[in-house]
């Protein structure tokens, strides 16, 4: 039996698990002006709820600031209230054309706020790949007990999720210590 193979769905699922840590950490603001901290929100655009980077054009000029042009001048109010609605918590500023969004640098106390929140979207991680992994050693216990698989083979599984499981949990520890790296960056 070709263990990669076997695994290869659980290895999937355990993949799109880092990619929502690493989606979730871009929506956090490290002191510098990322436009992915933008990606959660919606306006009311014509009676649909639509992401801000489909209604208009977003620059990083500086560092600290990001430009919102939209592309429809009569939404730059409803950008403007999303924005402010937003737990983003920088207020927008209006100059009738765009919406400059100027990040102050981050205090001490705030990078110890968001490497916690870091740290937590980190163990929600984990606790979601160790999910994975009892699905997976259940679905061959499940297997063991209607005899379809030999009892030899079921501990050789079993082994292999487990490190496949350790595998994507070293890569969610660096992940996050990449993240906490940058928040503790002045």
């Amino acid at each position: 039996m070709n263990f990669k193979q076997e695994l290869k769905p659980y290895e999937e699922k355990m993949g799109k698990t880092i990619s929502v840590l690493e989606g979730e950490f871009n929506t956090i603001r490290a002191g510098r002006a990322n436009p992915k901290v933008l990606d959660q929100i919606t306006i009311d655009y014509y009676g649909v709820e639509t992401p801000i980077n489909q209604v208009a054009n977003i620059q990083v000029p500086e560092a600290r600031m990001i430009v919102i042009t939209p592309w429809d001048a009569s939404s730059l109010r409803d950008l403007e209230r999303a924005i402010q609605m937003s737990d983003l918590g920088i207020p927008p500023n209006n100059d009738g054309k765009s919406l400059r969004l100027i990040f102050p640098p981050l205090t001490e106390e705030r990078r110890r706020d968001l490497t916690r929140q870091v740290s937590k979207m980190g163990e929600d991680a984990k606790v979601s790949v160790r999910n994975i992994r009892r699905e997976a050693v259940d679905n061959y216990k499940a297997q063991l007990k209607k005899k379809e698989i030999p009892e030899d083979m079921y501990y050789n599984m079993e082994t292999e999720i487990q490190k496949l499981t350790d595998r994507f949990i070293d890569k969610v520890d660096d992940a996050v210590a990449v993240k906490e790296k940058e928040l503790m960056e002045i």
